[in-house]
């Protein structure tokens, strides 16, 4: 069995670089599957930065918007929610237990802020441990992911097998999927695009919004006359992307030859990404317009997930000798114990 799994946080609608080196090949890869693929929206994770509800609901809805949009079809995978399978939550608890603190500690997620603990909590620090337990409790084992995220995936390895060493084999090991073309895109700045950044461009928003940030991409001081190196310029490693290869030689070999300026290779990234997100852009903004019919198809989708998940659960609380919920407690309990405990 080949199973896809990725999920996509929460925290803010997703820029082109989410677009091109998450949602896009993920949609590509579980295609090419013949197993139903589990994709979801990562809100627990959004959780360790986003504190306002409202924003949290809107932000859901915006990335379940976008990915139906790139072309997911619900019907075909399994597509939810992340907190509509709390399964994963007790999961995730079972494997914080087998978890070293080194582990944690030299985890990127950690790291970025451990200059300042005061701000780091608890659930940013075992972020990694419900990240395993995302992909372990649905039994995937191939996960589409960028650069950034090949050490938590690592983790995720690192947890299932020490599982399986104190348990019994019960968790195949995981496998990353890589674009190396798309593993981190610049934004307008010349740094990693992030909404942290700020440098970030928006395909599915308002054109002329989406023209001016282009427009600000910061390149070198080069004349229009003088050659350019592809390679280093932050307009041609986004062009590289979104535009058709033949496109993509012509422009490498203007920069090479001189007489093409920056200002004609922004107005050339603006066509080929509109050419590229336009219709995608209807599509999401009449999925925005319909928020009852994501709801549905969120939930729709956590009710085969959390099929899946109990059953992997149910395996687990066998493994580490946990007993399933006692749901009907004073059915079973002796009658005189229940009395004493009236």
């Amino acid at each position: 069995m080949r199973r896809v799994l990725t999920g996509i946080q929460s925290s803010g609608k997703p820029h082109l670089g989410n677009l091109l080196g998450a949602i896009l090949p993920a949609i590509e890869l579980a295609d090419s599957q013949t197993e139903p693929a589990y994709l979801f929206i990562a809100d627990l994770h959004a959780l360790t930065t986003l504190r306002d509800p409202a924003q949290l609901k809107a932000n859901t809805y915006a990335v379940a918007a976008t990915w139906l949009a790139m072309g997911l079809d619900p019907h075909r995978h399994v597509f939810f929610r992340q907190s509509d399978v709390p399964e994963v939550c007790e999961l995730a608890w079972y494997l914080s237990c087998l978890t070293p603190y080194p582990m944690l500690a030299n985890a990127h997620s950690f790291k970025e802020k451990s200059h300042n603990l005061a701000e780091v909590s608890a659930g940013l620090f075992t972020y990694p441990v419900l990240m395993a337990a995302d992909i372990l409790i649905y039994r995937a084992n191939l996960i589409p992911v960028g650069k950034d995220q090949k050490q938590h995936l690592e983790i995720t390895r690192d947890i299932a097998s020490a599982f399986n060493r104190t348990y019994g084999e019960l968790f195949e090991l995981p496998e990353p999927i890589f674009r190396e073309e798309v593993m981190i895109l610049p934004g307008i700045d010349g740094r990693k695009m992030s909404k942290s950044y700020g440098n970030t461009l928006d395909p599915l928003g308002d054109p002329q919004e989406l023209y001016k940030r282009i427009k600000r991409i910061v390149t070198d001081s080069k004349p229009v006359e003088a050659p350019k190196d592809p390679d280093s310029c932050t307009i041609f490693k986004l062009y590289a992307v979104v535009a058709p290869p033949p496109a993509v030689e012509d422009m490498r070999q203007r920069y090479l030859s001189g007489g093409y300026g920056y200002g004609a290779a922004k107005e050339a990234l603006f066509e080929a990404i509109e050419a590229k997100f336009a219709s995608r852009r209807e599509s999401y903004q009449r999925w925005m317009a319909d928020p009852e019919a994501l709801e549905a198809i969120l939930q729709a989708g956590a009710e085969k997930a959390r099929t899946e998940a109990q059953k992997t659960l149910s395996e687990v609380r066998s493994a580490v000798g946990v007993r399933p919920p006692l749901l009907r407690l004073r059915k079973r309990t002796p009658k005189s114990l229940s009395q004493r405990l009236k």
